[in-house]
């Protein structure tokens, strides 16, 4: 019985936080924002059924902020650091330096003094990674320039958290003793980074190396927890942060060929206590000192999202940006971020700035974390109401689109230029059939540009590119990435542009075709099901089945699964002769033809078969027993031999 009452604290957060969660997933928000909000209502200062004063709810929460640490220390491999120095070096450091001088200059002239200056500093540089990075790859900008630019930033805020965790512990200390302890801090950490650069990876990659030829996953994961636990035990030994140590492992091991493993061993422990480390945050939160400090909280806020808006967006511009992509970029990094809360802690633990001001701050913290998936979803219809150029420059990529789709007629439009839509490119060129591909990574349109393949700089999710494009005179549509959520974007605007254009849509696995299909796509191609067919044909050979049969089976396969080429496997290869195969052919229906008002049983069509018909006012494909009486504006898809679909398409225009 002497545990009934921290279970049922356990059981009580564990119930509101999967709630929370499964809210904000339902609208599409980040996790954080449902723990924050969690222990915002459950800790002491709103409902308190739940404190955030228990050791254990502190030990778990500090344990989460050493895994996110450590996972941000797999991140910063130093290839990656180089490729990227210019953003992480340069507009990196600069935006924290920048914000580390403004709100330093800011404290002295309140009389604060220069060491609540530098800790209030290095709380406001910070950004979220969790969210922003989130957000970004949800909306497919991870590859744009302002989503390059984003991360960059976000790696060097990661690093200069390094130097302020050792440094704002210090900075409670009298004015004699600073110096020194600053210094001492200081010297630990070199020592301990120099230990890790020079002499870490090659003891880690014997060690690991061991652990592995064991073949044993739970053993590979508890040293992976050991790992962890011991650096931060260490560096805290040595009178330095624990999460300082779980940075230094995390770059111990990024050096190694076991990287990837680890971040996916760690990835659930990383989670679950991350989000306790947020619900603590949220118990911190003093509504009634807030209640009473509103104006206060209210006036923070909007200094910490406009302050870092307009000194992110104005580096920017310094270091080249366009203004649309400066102004993306102050947008998306204008909150605070997740170790902004974690110097906040130490600050406040330090003395150096007092409560009655760190909660108002604390507040306007997590009100600016809250309004960024607002903020990042609002910034297109944002940046075009402050940038005269944006429009200039929308329209110069259009007419980019344009030129190279202008002639075009009966063309496909490949949506993503990745390897599947430049495989797609080689078998249309290879049949004369022409296309105009549309990407966004910028490097990858300028090598198949100067390859001479059709890319343009696009994004392939906007109406206005689609319209571009020539989507009205395109005769198919091909979405090569495998993000639903993109795709049923696509599939919305080309439904309204031209409801009778096929649409070919890339899935990642089964469980998207539905949604798919319902948004209106012609076919939906699941790369699961696909190279698990592939791999079953290949594994079928290698244990003697004749190739024959294996084709059949496959060729079965296939016909259970693609509505529209059922029958056409069989009937292409059936006999090796390819000289009359049966092929696909598709016949609009205008106001005058012969089938208008009439069904298809009527028709006669003869040995062509119909495969499917597309109604402008139906996104599904109608079979030949679903589709009733023909409208005008029906696609029909009919199979057969070319002189009989000649007679079939004669029939259902002229009778």
């Amino acid at each position: 019985m002497d545990h009934a009452v921290p279970l049922h604290s356990v059981l009580l957060v564990l119930a509101c936080a999967v709630a929370a969660v499964v809210i904000c997933r339902s609208l599409r928000l980040p996790a954080m924002i449902g723990y924050l909000v969690t222990g915002l209502a459950l800790g002491p200062y709103a409902l308190g059924w739940v404190s955030s004063e228990r050791e254990e709810t502190r030990l778990f929460a500090e344990i989460g902020v050493v895994f996110l640490m450590f996972s941000i220390g797999l991140e910063f491999s130093l290839p990656r650091l180089m490729a990227m120095r210019r953003v992480v070096f340069g507009f990196g450091c600069a935006q924290v330096a920048a914000t580390l001088a403004l709100v330093l200059a800011l404290s002295l002239l309140a009389g604060a003094g220069w060491q609540a200056g530098l800790a209030l500093g290095g709380i406001v540089a910070m950004s979220s990674t969790a969210i922003v990075s989130k957000l970004l790859a949800e909306r497919s900008e991870l590859d744009t320039p302002h989503g390059r630019e984003v991360i960059g930033v976000l790696l060097f805020q990661d690093l200069a958290v390094v130097p302020l965790l050792v440094v704002i512990p210090a900075l409670g200390r009298p004015g004699e003793e600073l110096g020194m302890a600053v210094a001492i801090g200081v010297a630990k950490a070199a020592v301990a980074l120099a230990i890790v650069i020079l002499a870490g990876p090659r003891l880690m990659r014997a060690w690991l190396g061991v652990v592995a030829r064991r073949r044993s996953n739970e053993l590979f994961v508890l040293n992976v927890l050991l790992v962890i636990l011991l650096m931060a035990y260490l560096t805290g030994l040595a009178g330095l942060s624990m999460v300082l140590g779980a940075f230094l492992a995390g770059m111990l091991i990024s050096e190694t060929e076991y990287r990837f493993q680890v971040e996916e061993d760690i990835k659930p422990f990383r989670d679950v206590l991350l989000g306790l480390f947020f619900i603590t945050v949220g118990m911190m939160l003093d509504l009634r000192l807030v209640a009473s400090a509103f104006a206060a909280v209210l006036a923070l806020f909007a200094a910490l999202l406009i302050g870092k808006f307009a000194l992110v967006a104005a580096l920017s511009r310094a270091f080249g940006a366009t203004p649309g992509t400066a102004l993306r970029v102050g947008l998306a990094l204008a909150q605070a971020g997740e170790f902004g809360f974690v110097l906040l802690a130490l600050t406040s633990n330090a003395g150096i700035v007092p409560e009655r001001f760190l909660q108002p701050l604390l507040a306007a913290m997590i009100l600016s974390m809250l309004a960024t998936p607002f903020l990042i979803q609002a910034s297109d219809w944002i940046v075009m109401r402050l940038s005269r150029s944006e429009w200039m420059l929308r329209s110069l990529a259009l007419h980019r689109v344009a030129v190279q789709s202008i002639e075009a007629e009966r063309h496909v439009i490949i949506l993503g230029y990745g390897r599947n839509g430049q495989r797609l490119a080689r078998l249309l060129a290879a049949e004369g059939v022409r296309y105009v591909a549309l990407d966004l990574d910028p490097e990858r349109v300028r090598e198949a540009a100067a390859a001479g393949d059709t890319v343009v700089f696009a994004d392939s999710a906007r109406r206005e590119a689609l319209i571009a494009a020539g989507l009205s005179r395109a005769a198919a549509v091909v979405v090569t990435f495998s993000d639903a959520n993109a795709a049923v974007r696509v599939l919305a605007h080309v439904h309204e542009l031209n409801p009778l254009v096929p649409v070919v849509v890339r899935a990642r696995d089964e469980a998207d075709i539905e949604r798919l299909t319902t948004a209106g796509a012609s076919e939906v191609v699941p790369e699961a099901f696909e190279s698990g067919v592939m791999l079953a044909s290949h594994t079928l050979v290698w244990l003697g089945v004749p190739l024959s049969r294996v084709m059949r089976r496959v060729a079965q396969v296939r016909e259970e699964h693609y509505q529209l080429l059922r029958g056409l496997w069989r009937e292409s290869g059936a006999s090796g002769d390819e000289t009359a195969p049966a092929r696909l052919h598709t016949v609009t229906l205008d106001a005058q033809a012969h089938a208008v008002g009439r069904e298809l049983s009527q028709l006669r069509l003869g040995a062509v078969q119909v495969r499917a018909v597309r109604r402008t006012s139906v996104r599904q494909n109608l079979s030949a027993a679903d589709a009733g009486a023909l409208q005008a504006g029906d696609v029909v898809v009919l199979l057969g031999l070319p002189d009989e679909l000649a007679a079939a398409e004669d029939r259902l225009l002229r009778g």
